[in-house]
């Protein structure tokens, strides 16, 4: 017959046995050395263990912003602009592709789009030059969807996008902050100093695709009633615009670090 009591009696001495372990050794954990005397006190006491238990289960993170980023078989580039850690590219997150007919919108199913790509085979849309340039154009369930960004990473609320904005010096200048030194129609590039590198990748509506050259614009993810707010890059202006957009439009997205 098993004894429970002496069965206890032995788990309670492993664990007694496996905290003193822990409490007398220096303990290397994830490249962090934890040290028995945490608080400095000269004893090993009660509020070492505390302190002990509360890092259990922490994982130490080697990303800097600046570094790449995997997701979904992609090294995104990233970039610091004032506190907040952006994608210095756009998603290409691409579980599906639909063509740009009428009724592929929805404002409430998601939908991926690849500009002037007007087929649904997703390797041979991630096979254009469109895509490697801009990503993907996303309408805004797809945008909203878990997977578009890696975990610890999210789609801009619109009052990130006004801190970035506010960062940069404001609407009227931040535009020129954030487009890339070239790709722009007739000479409107911008001088990317903020390292974003917006890129006119254009929009999709009911009537196909429009705009690749002259405008970019960005979902983000906060909503104005039953439209959602974007923000928009144009070849014409320094600016970075704000408005609402169709939810069935496929726009480009960002990711901003959690």
């Amino acid at each position: 017959m098993i004894n429970f009591n002496l069965l206890l009696m032995r788990n309670f001495s492993t664990f007694f046995l496996s905290i003193f372990c822990f409490l007398a050794f220096p303990l290397t954990f994830q490249g962090q050395t934890l040290s028995a005397d945490n608080d400095g006190d000269g004893c090993v006491g009660t509020s070492d263990l505390l302190t002990l238990l509360s890092q259990f289960g922490e994982c130490s993170s080697s990303f800097t912003c600046g570094d790449l980023i995997s997701h979904d078989g992609h090294e995104y580039s990233t970039v610091l602009i004032g506190d907040q850690c952006w994608f210095s590219e756009n998603c290409r997150y691409l579980p599906s592709v639909s063509p740009s007919d009428f009724n592929s919108g929805s404002e409430t199913v998601p939908y991926y789009y690849v500009y002037d790509y007007e087929g649904t085979d997703v390797a041979a849309a991630q096979a254009t030059s469109n895509y490697e340039t801009y990503g993907v154009l996303y309408n805004w369930p797809a945008v909203m969807t878990e997977g578009i960004c890696p975990s610890g990473w999210h789609i801009p609320s619109d009052g990130e996008f006004t801190d970035l904005t506010d960062f940069l010096g404001g609407e009227d200048v931040a535009g020129y902050a954030l487009k890339s030194t070239s790709g722009w129609a007739n000479n409107g590039n911008g001088s990317n100093s903020s390292g974003w590198t917006g890129l006119p990748g254009g929009y999709r509506y009911s009537g196909g695709f429009g705009t690749s050259g002259y405008t970019g614009y960005w979902w983000s993810a906060s909503e104005s009633g039953s439209y959602s707010w974007r923000r928009i890059l144009d070849y014409s202006s320094g600016s970075l615009g704000l408005s609402n957009g169709y939810r069935d439009y496929g726009f480009s997205a960002r990711c901003v670090r959690d």
